[in-house]
């Protein structure tokens, strides 16, 4: 099973935002709408958004909104 992560990260190293779900397409768009939440204050301090691919829930953060 692939499970796509957008995860939105303050400087600091904590996720501010998380949305998981097996949708690839989804996950894409997810990841745009969190690249261009980032205004370039943010961008310039240190934010950032990520995507990334897992193999099983148990390795999404537990504070994730998980879609189907």
């Amino acid at each position: 099973m692939t499970i796509w992560v957008n995860e939105q990260i303050d400087p600091s190293g904590m996720i501010y935002a998380c949305i998981a779900c097996c949708d690839e397409s989804q996950a894409k768009d997810c990841h745009d709408s969190f690249q261009k939440n980032l205004n370039e204050i943010q961008k310039a301090s240190g934010w950032i958004a990520r995507l990334r691919i897992v193999e099983s829930w148990d390795d999404v953060p537990v504070n994730a909104l998980k879609l189907n």
